[in-house]
């Protein structure tokens, strides 16, 4: 665009169209939504039993238990690509088919809720179920539950933009299928609902919580069903104090895991993020930057089952999770390295490209994390008598909610998954603690550092109300000038006339030196020798394109600004006025507060 740069007024949103559904519908849309994300969850089970059926021991069969150990393999040391195979098939499914099916999961449902509108395509959750599941049964170090809240979401979303429900109506459906998910997998209705609430609903109010509850509800009584009524892990009672007071001893060392647990989960975020950028700067294409990754991973399941007899990181690792909890891994050097191998598999797993989710090596990496400190404690303590089962437990609730930031779903599956109302003191301790630990050293979680890297971060307040999360370019001002600053003020308001423009940029020299509050038709005396640098104000913010309505306000409040200038600057640097694509003052932010279609 030139120094005299106009732009027209928006054409009319599709949105004007849609449909708002009163409460029973929607929940009766919760109820299908549910049914789907169990018979999900089941399918995608089956699936990965199947792959890693054929990939570790050569047969075609369904019947796979996650938490037991492997029998030995037929193949030998040439297991080691087992997980390249597996990858190089991901990668071509997920560049042919869905580029959103790549890694984890949860940030792309994130990215549907605050930067596309609550839409996820439809075919993304054929595309996740499939190469998730060869992901997994080869033997990457990802998780099943990522998949299937991603599985779950889309659901939500297809049916909701199915039927063109307003989009408040669609974030609502996508979380519920999200947290119905997360519920069918590991048998937790709550945690399921608390995932959805902590981690995705911009609103919780009876309008939004209402369904995920009842998707929840829906998803898990189906679960039970299909799968029983035992939870993700039993835990060996045999091994955990029959106590209902904890002493100042121990109260300390589950203190101390927890700040341990925030350094961890800090540590596991950043190596992940590494990895995620390092990867594909590797030479080659992703075909091969995926190999690679997949050998380390190979090599480091090998190795495993050489020195201690199974491939523990290899693969979602429930059976190592089961082994801790049973009290069966009670050594501290093991432990320690469990710990330290599953952060770096799961962070070149995902990193190279693999599918799957970070759920589940959380709560590997906790366990075992837990377990070292009890073991490493009854080394420097022998009278301290600690329980590594018990330090397992809360060490998985701390991890989660540490590398996560959702404490209470963390603490609430914690208690779901064990039914051991003991552990609670013990279990909000630490996950506070690691939270905090992990905040102070880094804001983003392991879901959304991953959206900011890739400039389309989320507020980190996230419960506010609905049309908060309405994007910029939906809501801003095109109907705005770009004048030179030496510009008469008669001149450019004869243009304002002229163009029906609401509002007028200042430039100088193509760098963006203000703006300028003219109302058409006011043209007193004064005017007659003035141009816009008499009246150009600087009290302005920028704000990218992408951004969102929360963000804006909080911004213009934070550095007491009065005007957003909206730019589409991908390539960084400083804007300039040809960058410029929106203007936001309060007129545009009561405009979309008072929008019906977020009633």
């Amino acid at each position: 665009m030139t120094d005299t740069q106009t732009a027209s007024a928006p054409q009319a949103s599709s949105e004007d169209e849609v449909r708002t559904l009163g409460i029973f519908m929607l929940c009766l849309l919760a109820v299908t939504i549910g049914v789907v994300a169990a018979l999900g969850a089941a399918v995608f089970r089956y699936m990965i039993n199947v792959v890693h059926n054929l990939f570790f021991l050569g047969t075609f069969s369904l019947d796979y238990d996650a938490n037991l150990p492997d029998a030995a393999s037929p193949w030998g040391p040439l297991i080691i690509f087992a997980p390249v195979i597996g990858g190089l098939i991901v990668v071509w499914l997920v560049k042919t088919f869905a580029p959103e099916a790549k890694g984890h999961g949860v940030p792309e449902v994130m990215y549907a809720i605050y930067h596309n509108n609550g839409n996820v395509r439809g075919v993304v959750a054929v595309v996740k179920s499939i190469a998730s599941a060869i992901s997994i049964g080869s033997g990457a170090s990802v998780g099943r539950e990522g998949p299937i809240i991603q599985i779950g979401a889309s659901f939500g979303s297809t049916l909701a933009r199915w039927i063109n429900l307003a989009r408040w109506q669609r974030i609502t459906l996508l979380s519920a299928g999200a947290g119905a998910g997360i519920a069918a997998t590991f048998n937790t209705p709550l945690g399921g609902v608390m995932f959805a609430v902590e981690l995705l609903l911009p609103e919780v109010s009876n309008r939004t919580f209402l369904p995920v509850v009842i998707a929840t509800a829906t998803a898990t009584s189906i679960g039970r069903f299909l799968f029983g009524l035992d939870p993700a892990f039993l835990v060996s009672f045999s091994h955990m104090p029959d106590r209902a007071m904890f002493n100042l001893l121990d109260l300390g060392a589950f203190a101390l895991l927890g700040v341990l647990a925030g350094v961890v989960a800090w540590g596991f975020i950043k190596i992940l993020a590494w990895c995620e950028d390092f990867f594909p700067t590797l030479p080659g294409n992703a075909y091969v930057q995926n190999a690679i990754g997949m050998l380390i991973v190979g090599i480091m399941g090998y190795a495993f089952l050489l020195t201690v007899g199974q491939m523990h990181t290899a693969g979602v690792g429930y059976a190592t999770v089961q082994s801790v909890l049973n009290g069966g891994i009670g050594t501290f050097a093991l432990l320690a390295g469990l710990m330290v191998g599953k952060i770096i598999a799961t962070s070149v797993s995902l990193g190279s490209g693999a599918s799957g989710g970070v759920f589940s090596p959380s709560l590997f990496i906790g366990a075992a994390m837990g377990a070292a400190l009890a073991a490493l404690g009854n080394m420097v303590l022998p009278m301290a008598g600690f329980s590594l089962v018990e330090f397992a437990v809360v060490g998985m609730g701390a991890m989660v909610g540490g590398a996560t930031g959702a404490s209470m779903t963390a603490i609430v599956m914690i208690f779901e998954m064990t039914r051991d109302y003991n552990v609670i003191v013990p279990l909000v301790l630490a996950v506070a603690l690691a939270t905090g630990v992990r905040r102070a050293l880094i804001v983003e979680n392991i879901y959304t550092i991953k959206l900011r890297n890739r400039g389309r971060p989320i507020p980190t307040n996230r419960h506010t109300n609905m049309y908060l999360v309405r994007q910029v370019a939906d809501f801003m001002s095109r109907a705005f000038l770009v004048l030179p600053i030496d510009t008469p003020i008669r001149a450019a308001l004869d243009q304002m006339v002229e163009q029906d423009a609401r509002h007028i940029i200042v430039s100088d020299g193509g760098r963006i030196a203000g703006f300028a509050r003219l109302q058409p038709g006011y043209t007193p005396d004064r005017f007659a020798h003035e141009t816009l640098a008499d009246v150009v104000a600087d009290d302005f913010v920028i704000m990218p394109k992408a951004g969102i309505l929360n963000t804006v306000i909080t911004r213009m409040n934070q550095r007491g600004r009065s005007v957003a200038i909206v730019v589409d600057n991908p390539g960084g640097g400083v804007p300039r006025t040809e960058d410029i694509c929106g203007v936001i003052d309060s007129r545009e932010i009561a405009d979309a507060v008072v929008s019906n279609h977020y009633a």
